[in-house]
């Protein structure tokens, strides 16, 4: 039974990056998480978050809360076993810094895709 605590990682399936990363990571996250592509056209919202917002970095629901970004990464690599890239990723000022790359690149992708009419549905 699936409810709104029932933790949840969206993805943007167009994008052929996240879809290799997810896919290769598909059995284990399927452990811990419902898999949801956001770029399907009956995607629109979830708790609040539209998708709009969602196309533009990686979410996470735990359960009790979205976790965006590069925090969402982290989160489920621990939960699928890649313990130690999370582990030195949430270092203080590496942490800082993977954050920044990640917003640079999320920004970047968003701003190629925004043309795409996935994106602006």
């Amino acid at each position: 039974m699936t409810t709104s605590l029932t933790p949840r990682l969206f993805y943007d399936g167009s994008c052929s990056l996240c879809r290799k990363e997810i896919d290769h990571l598909q059995k284990r996250l399927s452990r811990h998480f419902i898999l949801v592509d956001i770029s399907e056209a009956d995607f629109t919202a979830w708790q609040g978050v539209d998708k709009q917002t969602m196309m533009q970095k990686i979410h996470l629901w735990t359960g009790a809360e979205f976790l965006v970004g590069l925090d969402a990464s982290l989160y489920y690599w621990e939960k699928v076993g890649w313990k130690l890239p999370a582990k030195f990723l949430r270092l203080p000022i590496i942490h800082s810094i993977a954050v920044g790359i990640y917003n640079l690149w999320a920004n970047w992708r968003f701003k190629k895709q925004a043309s795409c009419e996935v994106c602006v549905r």
